[in-house]
């Protein structure tokens, strides 16, 4: 059977797609899939960074889509994880390089051969937009629980077509949520109306780690690591339950004993 491809995107830029296109790709990975994540940011590469591999690139997407190397030459295979290739993006042509069609014609080459095709989108809702979402079955939208990230989500569902797309909630602050001076996980997929298939909570470490090279979920010992595995075991069909924000967890008994402590001082 072919494997399925998958867009990441979120219509605003700066909410960490390219951090959770790099880390589900590992988590996938790691899960013993054959994955590819493909840089559709053609001009602004940052994947190859993210990723740590930008010393290796030989050829790009467009080298692929105009017929100068096959896929395989164009794929760097990451050392740590088995079955983890990169597609870069040039850095020196333009989204105009490639068309929707040729887009269309590397993935399907690619889900010939591979699980999983994850592939990074570029912000805004331009030509390299289309061009990302071209050869796509299903859409990962990202977003973070702020009006503005949400508005611009919302927009981009829109754009989807008939594309089953489902949400990542970036950077979610619990103690914010639970004083209620940040959208809760519940109001976001309600705005938006589309499933929720993770909730990344906000961690400096992975600032640490993506300016490193070295996505977060190499570490078993990080926290976020456990999280990047849980969405894409959801993404493989697995029933993986969300984690719970509700007024019984951890943050609210400790806030209620804190309340009861001062009440008897």
């Amino acid at each position: 059977m072919p494997g399925r491809a998958f867009v990441i995107t979120s219509g605003k830029g700066g909410v960490g797609k390219t951090t959770t296109t790099a880390n589900v790709g590992c988590a996938l990975a790691s899960l013993g899939k054959q994955v590819v994540l493909m840089d559709a940011d053609i001009g602004l590469r940052n994947l190859d960074l993210v990723l740590g591999l930008e010393k290796r690139i030989v050829f790009d997407i467009v080298d692929v889509a105009e017929g100068r190397c096959q896929p395989r030459q164009a794929l760097i295979r990451d050392k740590r994880l088995e079955g983890l290739y990169l597609l870069p993006a040039s850095q020196t042509k333009n989204k105009e390089s490639i068309s929707e069609d040729q887009m269309r014609d590397v993935v399907r080459l690619l889900v010939a051969e591979f699980d999983v095709v994850l592939i990074d989108c570029p912000a805004g809702i331009e030509h390299g937009f289309r061009n990302a979402i071209a050869g796509a079955d299903e859409a990962i939208v990202v977003t973070t629980p702020e009006v503005s990230a949400i508005r611009d989500a919302d927009r981009i569902l829109g754009m989807l077509g008939q594309r089953r797309a489902r949400l990542i909630i970036n950077r979610v602050r619990l103690e914010m949520v639970k004083t209620g001076d940040m959208l809760a996980v519940e109001d976001v997929a309600e705005i938006l109306g589309r499933e929720v298939l993770g909730v990344v909570p906000d961690d400096e470490e992975i600032i640490d780690t993506t300016n490193r090279g070295e996505p977060i979920v190499l570490d078993p010992s990080r926290r976020l690591s456990k999280t990047y595995i849980a969405i894409a075991r959801r993404l493989t069909g697995e029933d993986v339950p969300l984690p719970s924000f509700d007024d019984d967890g951890f943050f609210s008994r400790l806030r209620r004993l804190m309340i009861g402590t001062r009440s008897h001082a």
